[in-house]
């Protein structure tokens, strides 16, 4: 596989940003013509019990053996394209589980994203297996970027947009209702199947994660059900500067019990727990903060999945995450991080010129921000040796929802995995933008399912999903020619 860069496609982001300076321009002449009072969609106040951080530091509960989810990182349509590569290659996964045949992709219970990744999450949130067949020629392939430019142009957009309530990002919202089918929470919640949705933005002000949740906007007093996928997978991905912030209201205080905020059973001399009950505690106040203002999720976390890490934390114990789960119901507990980060287009390190604008820009984006995702993959490897001894001591235990056969599988895979070194070389330098090309497309979906599949972590995986007393190894029997053995293990396709 080769796949050719030239300058000018790994500066294709900057290239968009010039294109919107450009709408801007065309904006102000509205603007000096008068501006509209044209209001996009607002969040209305709803009721709600009252939410504490207890609350917020449990996970959902759950009645399956497998509690499994994948997490989808930031960057354009080149995550998007890598993590189908990685639902391909969970799809592919076939095994019989507690009599029953199935894939390692049925078994996702939750499906995370941030930025460019929330797009492919939010998309087989809403659409199941059509993802695998639909979302290459709906989205990856399509010309989103300047389909949305020419969108935003249109007479009625640059009337919209000279009103003070509607920015860049609702018009991206608005062509995201399109590939959504005009879907929102609380449809997903009314599917006979499916895994639940987690998209992460960031407040604007605090610069903390800012998590669609109902557990979040009950903190607000305003429902999760309401919201348009379309609305928070702009705000995950509305990139500063070059898109606008979307806004909530805060409606703290009008629901009819009040939200309580109780830090009780949690350990206060833990620094994740104090940020995570401030982080709750910062929507109480509706007359300091009538208005939350959301950005890319990227900025607070690249990965989306710090702040999962610090509610299992200020749970106390692994098992304390999941205490409404049926003792000894728990068997497998897997979590596939997938990271699309690339690489900085130049290395501004190996000259004495004054770097330009657009070079500091790059290097803070995908340079520091670099940083902050080992720092964030450090903590999930320090977490998981720490859960990993918690689960051996813990499982099979009275009460515990943990069975005595109980695993834990934390698999975090990149670009960087890639075996061929051109390849990997090529593939790191895709521009972070809504379109690609054709190839990278390709190409980054035949990563996706290659770096899955040779992840050591992955392969322990697909040799333990099998029923006991199944035939050993992690030969498949497909690859054998067996069929009369492919119900009792692992098969991929």
């Amino acid at each position: 596989m080769s796949i050719q860069h030239s300058a000018a496609n790994r500066g294709h982001e900057w290239n968009m940003a010039r294109r919107i300076l450009g709408l801007t321009a065309v904006l102000l002449a509205f603007v000096l013509s008068g501006c509209s009072s044209f209001r996009p969609w607002q969040n209305q106040p709803a009721e709600s019990r009252a939410i504490t951080v207890k609350t917020l530091a449990a996970t959902p509960p759950t009645e399956r053996s497998i509690v499994a989810a994948v997490t989808f990182s930031g960057g354009g349509a080149r995550a998007a394209a890598f993590g189908l590569g990685v639902l391909q290659e969970l799809k592919a996964t076939e095994f019989s589980w507690e009599g029953q045949p199935t894939t390692l992709l049925d078994e996702i219970s939750l499906v995370s994203g941030v930025s460019g990744g929330s797009v492919l999450a939010a998309y087989y949130a809403a659409f199941g297996d059509e993802t695998l067949t639909r979302f290459e020629s709906e989205f990856l392939l399509t010309h989103f970027e300047s389909g949305l430019i020419g969108y935003a142009l249109s007479p009625l957009r640059l009337q919209h947009l000279s009103s003070p309530w509607y920015g860049r990002s609702h018009v991206l919202a608005e062509r995201l209702e399109t590939l959504f089918r005009g879907r929102t929470f609380g449809d997903l919640k009314n599917r006979a199947r499916g895994p639940d949705l987690l998209v992460t933005a960031t407040d604007l002000t605090t610069g903390a994660a800012f998590e669609f949740t109902a557990e979040q906007f009950a903190l607000i007093c305003s429902d999760l059900a309401s919201v348009p996928l379309s609305f928070a997978v702009a705000a995950s991905s509305s990139v500063p500067i070059l898109l606008s912030p979307l806004t909530l209201r805060n409606y703290a205080g009008h629901c009819s019990t009040g939200n309580a905020v109780s830090v009780q059973n949690l350990d206060e001399n833990n620094y994740r727990v104090r940020m995570l009950r401030a982080s709750a505690e910062s929507y109480l106040d509706a007359d300091d903060r009538p208005y939350i203002h959301l950005v890319d999720g990227g900025v607070a976390d690249n990965l989306g999945v710090r702040t999962m890490l610090d509610r299992l934390i200020a749970g106390g114990s692994i098992g304390a995450g999941w205490r409404q789960a049926p003792p000894g119901s728990i068997r497998k507990l897997i979590l596939i991080a997938v990271n699309s980060e690339r690489d900085v287009a130049e290395r501004i390190d190996r000259s004495d010129r004054v770097p330009t604008t657009g070079q500091v820009l790059n290097t803070l984006v995908f340079g520091a921000g670099t940083r902050e995702t080992r720092v964030t993959l450090g903590l999930l490897k320090d977490d998981m040796q720490r859960w990993q001894r918690e689960l051996i001591e813990e499982r099979g235990t009275q009460g515990s929802p943990f069975a005595a056969d109980a695993e834990l599988h934390v698999i975090s895979i990149s670009l960087r995995d890639v075996e061929d070194p051109s390849v990997r070389r090529s593939l790191l330098q895709v521009p972070t933008a809504f379109t690609i090309d054709p190839d990278e497309v390709k190409g980054l979906e035949q990563a996706g399912r290659e770096a899955l599949s040779r992840s050591p972590e992955f392969q322990r995986l697909r040799e333990q999903l099998r029923e006991p007393g199944s035939f050993p190894g992690r030969l498949l029997a497909a690859e054998r020619g067996d069929q009369t053995g492919r119900e009792d293990g692992v098969t991929s396709r």
